[in-house]
């Protein structure tokens, strides 16, 4: 990689942390409140979880507390003990402050996005519009908030850009192939192991390692590098999936009733028609609405009478007789999608004098879009992404293969999270829903780079080849006098 393209490289990532501190630290920081999660990352910090309504409200401090015990896997957590180790040096007291993982995370943001510049194969002009782009996905007010919270969701927002810059830069040759993999490696360990949802990347990106592809590489040249990332983000993944929970399975029971109790038999329906098709009495009606951790149903005799009938696999029975109904709660998923932001979630501390819950719309280009088309539903989201599909389509057709690799792995993720969100989740909806719409903005955008002409090469101007066989011009000063003829 040359000196120019690395000192633009500098220059971006300089710009980009520049603008992300501003973003989260003027005029007031900004965060994302705990919605009663927070617990389970803040455990293996010892870090004490306040009384206080979390949601109200973001607590930019944690101090120390009593230890507790979750099984929770996320790769947020790797980040939270860099930011507490980081902030114990910088002379905070608190056990995780969050200033300090904000300003963390924005580095790795910057870090990405100047990372997928330099691996777009476009004029500067070009590179610099992708920046801005790319910023204006990470900095939306839908996101950026998590990037400061005890939740998992800005992992997983990290990771996944991270990964599509480090496969745009494995597409490269030379030493920005190999800088590629480390980011993409980075990248995935932080992505995949976000949350259980994210888990799914997990097909798509042995995929994606498949597809990639650098010009002039063939045979060993060309699988030994993606071969050696994919041994090492599978072997660190199997490391990180058995130390815990795997895929979150203490939650799984608990998923499938808020499934059955808000999404399906949600009173708003054929009730007893629902209950039945489930194999559920009809004194299972005073469980719907509830929550699964405030009604405590394992408790109750009646539950425990059908406990077996909340399972995946009756859910998915009822899905497949009932497609009218099934497609009605996907209609709701794509609502929930596309409104971005949960309504009780505050976004700023209680010193800063705004009233509780209070949210912030400082850069809200993508979701305050999607908020204004989210009544619709499925009528914009499967056209956007069909939309975005077509663009991964020409970009493979147009010999643009990278771009049409980072489009089809995001696209493909989006697709399969909201579904497994809006059928197998049931609760909090909106919130789930924010790693469908995130992958779906990122795919987005690299489907309009993807439309961005090449940069003009150069022709290289043509040697002047002298003639041999014309007469080579003699001035007059140097030609000798013609002899007179002898006769």
């Amino acid at each position: 990689m040359r000196f120019r393209e690395l000192r633009f490289g500098l220059g971006v990532f300089v710009l980009s942390l520049g603008v992300l501190l501003v973003r989260f630290l003027v005029p007031r920081p900004v965060g994302m409140a705990d919605n009663g999660d927070g617990w389970r990352l803040l455990c293996d910090l010892g870090g004490r979880h306040p009384e206080l309504s979390s949601e109200f409200y973001v607590h930019f401090s944690y101090g120390p507390g009593s230890a507790c015990k979750s099984d929770y896997i996320s790769s947020q957590a790797w980040l939270d003990w860099f930011a507490s180790k980081l902030g114990k040096v910088l002379g905070s007291s608190a056990e995780l402050n969050l200033l300090v993982l904000g300003a963390i995370t924005c580095v790795l943001v910057a870090a990405g996005v100047a990372a997928t510049v330099l691996a777009l194969d476009l004029s500067r002009r070009n590179r610099v519009i992708a920046a801005v782009l790319l910023l204006l996905v990470m900095a939306d007010s839908a996101f950026f908030g998590y990037f400061a919270s005890v939740l998992s969701e800005g992992a997983g927002f990290v990771g996944m850009l991270l990964m599509t810059g480090g496969l745009l830069l494995m597409s490269r040759t030379g030493a920005a192939r190999y800088w590629g993999a480390a980011l993409t490696v980075v990248g995935a360990l932080i992505g995949i192991n976000a949350k259980s949802q994210t888990l799914l990347l997990i097909p798509l990106f042995v995929l994606a390692l498949a597809l990639v592809k650098p010009l002039g590489k063939r045979g060993r040249a060309r699988w030994l590098l993606p071969l050696g990332v994919l041994v090492v983000v599978g072997a660190g993944t199997a490391a990180v999936q058995s130390h815990g929970d795997p895929a979150n399975a203490e939650y799984r029971e608990a998923n499938m009733y808020h499934v059955v109790f808000d999404s399906i038999v949600d009173g708003k329906h054929d009730t007893d028609a629902d209950l039945a098709a489930l194999g559920l009495p009809p004194s299972a009606k005073k469980f719907i609405g509830t929550g699964w951790w405030a009604a405590h149903p394992w408790t109750d005799a009646d539950y425990n009478g059908f406990r077996d009938k909340i399972s995946r696999r009756n859910v998915v029975s009822y899905y497949a007789a009932h497609p009218q109904r099934t497609l009605q709660i996907l209609q709701q998923g794509a609502v929930d999608t596309l409104t971005a932001r949960p309504s009780r979630l505050g976004s700023f501390a209680e010193s800063s004098g705004l009233p509780k819950m209070a949210q912030e719309y400082r850069v809200p280009v993508f979701s305050g879009l999607s908020k204004l088309a989210a009544p619709l539903g499925l009528f914009v989201l499967v056209p956007f992404w069909l939309l975005i599909g077509w663009a991964g389509v020409r970009a493979f057709r147009r010999h643009r293969r990278e771009y049409g690799i980072v489009v089809f792995f995001l696209l493909l993720f989006a697709v399969g999270q909201f579904g497994l969100s809006a059928l197998g989740e049931g609760v909090e909806g909106v919130k789930h829903q924010l790693l469908t719409l995130f992958p779906t903005f990122l795919a987005f955008v690299f489907a309009v780079i993807s439309l961005f002409p090449k940069p003009a090469q150069p022709e290289p101007e043509p040697e002047e080849v002298p003639d041999v066989d014309q007469p080579t011009e003699v001035f007059e000063a140097f030609r000798e006098p013609e002899k007179p003829a002898v006769r």
